[in-house]
C-alpha cells in the first residue's frame, strides 16, 4: 500500500512537471505593464466589489466605484503576496527532508518558482494601479509567521488550498469578463492557469496527509485549519481601501459585513473547497463554528 502511494504521489508530480513545462508564463513578457489603464473601466467584475447593492454603494458616484474596485484588487494583489511567500516557505520546508531526486519535490520546488513570478507579478501589478500594498494587516501578518514556521502536512496544504481555491474562483470569472481592466484580467489569466496545476498537487498531497494523521492529530488540525480560514476570508479588502475610495472605512467595513451579496460571494467563492474539505472530514465538530463565523459556510 505504501509503495502504491509512493508511486501515484510520483506520477501525479510528473505529470505536472510536463505541464509546467508546456504551460509557464513569464509576467514580464505576457504583460504590457506600460499600456495605459482606461478611463471608467472597472478594475473587477461590479457584483463582487464588496459594497455591491449596499445603500452606501446606491451613494457613491461611478468614478468613486471604480476607485473601490482598483484598491480592492490590489488589496487582494497584497494579500496574495503575503500568502505566497507562506506558501513557498511552507513548500520549502515539505521538501526540506525528502529526497531531491523524486519527483514529488522537484514539483516542489518547480512550485516555488511559479509562486516567484506571481509575487513579482502581483507586485507590479499593485504598483502599476498605483496603490499601497495593503497586506493582511498586523495580527494576520503575525499569525503567518507562526503558521509559515509550525504548520504540519495538513494545516500547509489545507491552508494553501483556502488562500489559492478562494481567489482562483473570482479570477476564473474575472479573467473571463470584458468589462474590466485587460492588465487585470491578464494578471488572472496567468494565475489561473499555474495555479490549477498547484491546486492538483496540494490537494494530492492533503488527501494522503489526512489519511494517515492519527486521529488526535485530526482534531488540532480540523480547528488550525478552521481558524487559518476565518483570517484569511476577513482580510481580502484592507479597511484603507475604502478609506482610499473617500468612504468612512469603519461604516464600509460594517457594510460589507452586513451584506448579502457579500456573503454570497465569500460562500460561492469557496464552495468547491468546502466541498472537497466536507468529503475528507476536515470540516465538523467544534471547529464548523470559526468556519461560520468566516462567511465561508
Amino acid at each position: 500500500m505504501a509503495a502504491m502511494a509512493i508511486r501515484d504521489r510520483e506520477d501525479t508530480a510528473e505529470r505536472l512537471l510536463r505541464a509546467s513545462a508546456e504551460h509557464s508564463f513569464d509576467p514580464f513578457v505576457e504583460i504590457d505593464w506600460d499600456a495605459p489603464l482606461e478611463d471608467g473601466r472597472l478594475f473587477f467584475p461590479e457584483h463582487r466589489v464588496s459594497l455591491y447593492r449596499t445603500e452606501l454603494w446606491d451613494r457613491m458616484s461611478p468614478e468613486q466605484q471604480v476607485e473601490l474596485s482598483k484598491h480592492e484588487v490590489a488589496s487582494m494583489a497584497s494579500v496574495g503576496v503575503w500568502f505566497e511567500l507562506i506558501l513557498m516557505q511552507m513548500l520549502v520546508r515539505h521538501a526540506y527532508d525528502r529526497d531531491p531526486t523524486s519527483r514529488h519535490v522537484q514539483y516542489a520546488l518547480t512550485e516555488i518558482a511559479d509562486e516567484c513570478r506571481h509575487s513579482v507579478m502581483f507586485g507590479r501589478l499593485i504598483e502599476k494601479l498605483d496603490c499601497p500594498a495593503y497586506g493582511p494587516g498586523r495580527r494576520a501578518h503575525e499569525l503567518g509567521r507562526v503558521l509559515k514556521a509550525t504548520s504540519l502536512g495538513v494545516e500547509s496544504f489545507a491552508a494553501i488550498l483556502i488562500a489559492e481555491e478562494i481567489l482562483d474562483t473570482m479570477q476564473r470569472e474575472a479573467m473571463t469578463d470584458d468589462t474590466i481592466q485587460p492588465i487585470v484580467r491578464n494578471v488572472c489569466r496567468i494565475h489561473v492557469i499555474e495555479e490549477a496545476r498547484h491546486v492538483r498537487y496540494a490537494r494530492s498531497e492533503l488527501v494522503r496527509q489526512w489519511e494517515e494523521a492519527p486521529r488526535a492529530q485530526r482534531e488540532v488540525s480540523r480547528f488550525m485549519v478552521a481558524r487559518a480560514a476565518q483570517v484569511i476570508s476577513s482580510r481580502l479588502v484592507h479597511p484603507r481601501a475604502y478609506e482610499a475610495a473617500g468612504l468612512d472605512p469603519d461604516e464600509a467595513r460594517r457594510a460589507a459585513a452586513r451584506s448579502p451579496e457579500r456573503r454570497e460571494t465569500l460562500r460561492w467563492a469557496s464552495a468547491k473547497l468546502v466541498g472537497f474539505f466536507r468529503e475528507l472530514g476536515l470540516i465538523g465538530g467544534p471547529s464548523e463554528l470559526l468556519w461560520r463565523r468566516s462567511g465561508l459556510l
